[in-house]
């Protein structure tokens, strides 16, 4: 169940160039929340919304937490409200992901693919391992969140300026060599979330990744946000914003 309203900012930062951190007190909304699903923020003077994902949700203060680069136009006039100012929001949409309680898992984001991870990552605590990867250093974004989380932090980059140089897949290797996870959990660019899919049926493990797509309405209405998807064995055509954003790996077309 989705709702729209317009819901005061309590908290802003900016966390690294062009990336801003929101807070939001929208208590009715995050009682519906689950991490994974997203939000669609109506920007002055622009007719579509942007899609943001949900980085964390505080349900005993009723906030949600919301981080997102500036990638244009629209992003940038909705980083321009400040706190104090209310901010227009369809929330929560789509299929957040899938928690087992008591296991073990392993939450890879890519670039600012990485702040939907950290609500799901939460939930696991030390149970969960937290792997980030960004072009560099300047851009590595909430590290101290998932340590604070009680999540083991593993950091890549891809020049080598901050934690190990390389990709998060050569990491997830290395970590399952160490130890395998019951779920991996992914959000990234799609070549990022091919590989981690890859690695994670060659292992055996259940995966779950969610997808960075343009989209329109947010609630399956156009289709600006389809994918190819495989069910029965047939290749299919799914919304992103409806169907997703979060799909098991094994359903998506990668290729297509």
């Amino acid at each position: 169940m989705y709702m729209q309203g317009k819901y005061p900012i309590i908290a802003k930062k900016a966390i690294a160039k062009g990336m801003y951190d929101f807070t939001v007190l929208c208590p009715e909304v995050v009682k519906e929340a689950q991490a994974g699903q997203f939000v669609q923020i109506a920007a002055e003077g622009f007719f579509l919304r942007r899609p943001i994902s949900i980085c964390d949700i505080d349900k005993d203060k009723g906030t949600l937490r919301l981080v997102f680069e500036v990638r244009g136009k629209g992003t940038d006039k909705i980083s321009e409200l400040n706190i104090g100012s209310n901010i227009d929001m369809i929330a929560p949409l789509g299929k957040g992901f899938k928690f087992l309680e008591g296991k073990k898992a392993i939450c890879i984001g890519g670039g600012i693919g990485t702040p939907p991870m950290l609500g799901i990552a939460k939930l696991y605590g030390k149970n969960a391992k937290a792997i980030s990867g960004f072009r560099n250093a300047g851009i590595a974004i909430l590290q101290e969140d998932f340590k604070a989380a009680g999540c083991e932090t593993i950091l890549c980059t891809d020049d080598g300026s901050a934690g190990m140089k390389g990709f998060v897949t050569d990491a997830l290797k290395a970590e399952i060599a160490k130890e395998k996870p019951d779920i991996i959990y992914a959000c990234g660019p799609m070549v990022m979330l091919k590989g981690v899919a890859s690695i994670a049926q060659e292992n055996g493990i259940e995966c779950q990744v969610s997808l960075e797509q343009r989209m329109a309405c947010g609630v399956g209405a156009c289709l600006v946000c389809v994918c190819r998807t495989v069910k029965d064995g047939k290749e299919i055509f799914s919304h992103v914003c409806k169907d997703g954003p979060v799909f098991d790996s094994e359903e998506v077309a990668f290729d297509g």
